[in-house]
Formats: C-alpha cells, structure tokens, sequence
C-alpha cells in the first residue's frame, strides 16, 4: 500500500490489533507495515517513531470506555461503572499496562476520561485537592489489578517466542511454588483453590470487593 494511500486510522487499527497479537515488544514499523501491506518507510510518513505511535494507539483504545453519566446521589456507583470500564478495557488490551509504565501516555481520551472521573468525585462534593487523591487512588487500584492478566499475556508470548509450551511452564512453576508454601499453614490451605491451580490469578471477585472497600473508604470532608 503507498504511502499516499495509507492513514493514521488505519495505522491506528492495524496497530491495535499487532499489539493485541504481539504485544508491546512484537512492534515496530517492519511488522506493522507487513500487515499494511506497505513499506515501513510509508508508516514513517504519517508517524514519527514508535513512541509516537503507542501514543496514538492508546489513545485511540481509551476511547473504548463509556463514561456514565454524573450523580452526586449515587456517586459509588458512578465512580465504580467509570472504574470497571477502564479495567474491561485494560484486560481487552493488556499491553497498555506495560505502555502506561514505559511511556508518557497523553490524548484527548484519555483527559476525557480523568476529566469525568475527577466529575464523579467533585459531584459528590469532594473539593479539587480530595478529587485529585481519590480520582488517584482509583486508578493505581485498576492498574494494578489488571497487572496479572498482562504479565501472563506477556510471559506466554515470550515463551512461545523461545519454543516452549507456556501452559506447562505455568504449572511446573506453580508446582514448584506450591512446595515452597508448603511450611506456611495460610497458604497450605489455599493451595487447591481455583486462583492457585491458575498463573498470576486471584480469588473471584477479588476486584469487585477491593474496589468496594476502596470507595466505601472514600467520603468528602465534612461527612
């Protein structure tokens, strides 16, 4: 494809779905232009470098998010329905954990959606300062939490990528995990669980009561 006929929408797609596939350190200009059926230098023409085009790409994916609408009567549910829709989008897109960490992520959506979060606190009467650490905290909880699902989609493509079997790898280091838990009487009684049978899993609706005790500890001064 020339590089007149190329545009940074179908860059952007095309990027997206090599990330998904790929991850963050499968791109670069060479393979996504392969999958353009253009020339890398024809993607150099509408993007500088690859920092350039995780920028774009990321925001581009934050757009996925919808905000729900502001409710000062309800605004647990608000700021939880804006959370959950930051971490659905995470676990579709798990190379945006290691880009936030990498990178100096910035866009219109992506101030949209702090804009709106930083509203659902604000609207509930927290001042700016309040806002700010609150708004904060909800976000390092999500990206945190979304933090398992990466490291697996990232330790599975590396260990295709070196020829092994990534499913036998988890179990055999799960196994040997297992042994050293062992001595520890907590964790012995765990060890047949549903999270410890499954790599960098937790307990079910282990995010949900997080994010419930997080909020529930959340409350605008004065109240």
């Amino acid at each position: 494809m020339p590089r007149d006929t190329l545009t940074p929408e179908q860059i952007v797609r095309t990027a997206v779905q090599l990330l998904d596939e790929e991850g963050l350190e499968g791109l670069n200009m060479r393979s996504l232009g392969k999958r353009l059926g253009a020339a890398a230098t024809a993607v150099y023409w509408h993007v500088k470098n690859k920092d350039d085009l995780v920028q774009m790409v990321a925001d581009h994916v934050w757009q996925e998010i919808e905000l729900p609408p502001l409710d000062s009567a309800d605004w647990r549910g608000t700021a939880t329905a804006t959370a959950d829709g930051l971490y659905a989008m995470f676990l579709r897109h798990p190379w945006l954990v290691q880009a936030v960490s990498s990178h100096l992520l910035h866009g219109t959506a992506m101030s949209r959606y702090d804009d709106h979060l930083l509203g659902v606190f604000e609207t509930a009467g927290f001042t700016p300062e309040e806002a700010d650490r609150a708004a904060g905290a909800v976000f390092t909880y999500v990206l945190g939490n979304a933090l398992g699902a990466s490291a697996t989609a990232c330790l599975t493509r590396k260990l295709r990528r070196a020829g092994g079997d990534p499913e036998q790898a988890f179990q055999e280091t799960l196994a040997r995990a297992a042994e050293t838990a062992e001595p520890f009487p907590r964790l012995r009684a765990r060890l047949h669980t549903p999270a410890a049978t499954e790599y960098a899993a937790a307990p079910e609706g282990t995010y949900a009561a997080g994010l419930r005790a997080l909020l529930a500890g959340l409350r605008p001064s004065g109240t």
